[in-house]
């Protein structure tokens, strides 16, 4: 009757955009939306230093200073079911600094599951996560992002998976002793022998390989390594956006005969061109005008730099950056690598602001599924990159670690 109605048009606007989200209700009555990377803890820690252990979480809303994108009221409004929090630290801290700092990131996720546990339940395996889902509670995953992060020690990538992480990215933002980064100079052409080791240990684990923020000369020795699918858990298309840190059309092939799954991120500079251009820019502009101790028109001068500054960005205003755009990456990763291949890594709480318009915080999501619904895909191929296709990701993953125990 209602496709009836609308051949007809007989239904106005407002009624197709309520089908589209009854439409998006039931797919998430049934798969757990899963995003692939969300940087609260990171937030918590940066902004609020000791307060983190004790605050309410339910509504920072009204918190002061930079605004957060994640609480448990928006969580719940963007009708998340599962998230892989990230326990990220700086790549540029040295080695046994990070180890230390990750283990109080996965201790800060860890204690706010226990403070919460009518809204949060840690989850490690995909029937983890469907038990969380089906109780009514956000599946809580950890990924570790970094390499660095383990000091070059596979007893320490061990003790993360015995404390729940559930991947690890290979590399930050910098190059590492055994594996080269996108968006430094790289020394390996992709990993070295411990790296593919790294790889190997990862997949015995049954944690997830994350080939965000690696060359691509890592992610092809990753995918030539790895015996499981792989995740890319918050990147986009280089096609759209030739950002190092997004996905070429030819390693996408590759993740669709790996059977991984890349996450479509959010951030803007990764998703529009021109957003990338103007920030890169805004950074020129910024050393033209003040670069200490010997260059810039204004050196010496912090207040006129800051005058000059300001007016630049009056005269060139920030690109905005839409949903749309971001639904452009999934289309086009779904186009060369399959509808079973793509799936959704915010950046919420990592990026800063703004966010894409219509994408503003984690209450979003269903107007994202809604998006992907209105171009034509089925509520099957929805539930897809919803949630079900790193799920299936997870499940071949925890086989592969079956067999090589």
């Amino acid at each position: 009757m209602l496709a009836a109605a609308i051949c007809l048009g007989v239904l106005p606007p407002a009624a197709w955009a309520q089908d589209y989200s009854a439409r998006v209700t039931r797919i998430l009555r049934t798969t757990p939306l899963i995003d692939g990377h969300n940087d609260w803890p990171e937030a918590l820690a940066d902004r609020e230093g000791e307060k983190r252990w004790t605050m309410d979480l339910r509504d920072l809303s009204r918190v002061g200073g930079e605004p957060y994108d994640t609480d448990i009221v928006r969580l719940r409004k963007g009708m998340i079911g599962g998230q892989f929090w990230s326990v990220y630290v700086s790549a540029d801290l040295p080695g046994k600094e990070q180890v230390e700092k990750t283990l109080e990131q996965i201790d800060l996720v860890r204690s706010i599951v226990a403070r919460y546990p009518e809204t949060f339940a840690l989850a490690r395996t995909a029937a983890d996560v469907r038990r969380a889902h089906a109780s009514g509670r956000i599946a809580s995953m950890m990924g570790v992002e970094g390499g660095g992060q383990i000091d070059g020690n596979l007893s320490i990538l061990r003790a993360y998976a015995t404390l729940g992480a559930g991947y690890l990215t290979l590399t930050h933002a910098r190059t590492i002793e055994w594996a080269d980064s996108a968006t430094d100079d790289p020394k390996h052409n992709g990993l070295t022998p411990f790296g593919r080791q790294v790889v190997h240990e990862l997949n015995r684990l049954g944690m997830l390989v994350d080939l965000s923020h690696v060359s691509e000369a890592t992610m092809r020795d990753a995918l030539a390594e790895t015996k499981a699918p792989v995740i890319f858990s918050h990147s986009g298309a280089r096609a759209i956006n030739d950002h190092p840190r997004n996905v070429s059309d030819d390693v996408l092939r590759l993740v669709a005969a790996n059977g991984g799954v890349v996450m479509v991120d959010f951030a803007p500079g990764y998703v529009s061109d021109r957003n990338r251009r103007w920030a890169a820019d805004a950074a020129a502009e910024k050393i033209r005008l003040n670069s200490p101790p010997y260059r810039g028109l204004y050196i010496g001068q912090p207040d006129k730099a800051a005058a000059a500054y300001a007016a630049w960005l009056k005269e060139h205003p920030e690109p905005i950056v839409t949903l749309k755009e971001v639904a452009d990456h999934i289309d086009h990763v779904a186009r060369i690598a399959g509808k079973a291949s793509v799936g959704i890594g915010s950046d919420f709480d990592g990026v800063g602001h703004p966010l894409p318009d219509g994408l503003g915080d984690v209450s979003a999501y269903p107007a994202l599924l809604a998006e992907m619904l209105r171009r034509g895909w089925s509520d099957a191929e929805v539930a897809g990159l919803a949630g079900e296709n790193v799920l299936r990701v997870m499940e071949r993953t925890e086989q592969v670690a079956k067999s090589m125990q």
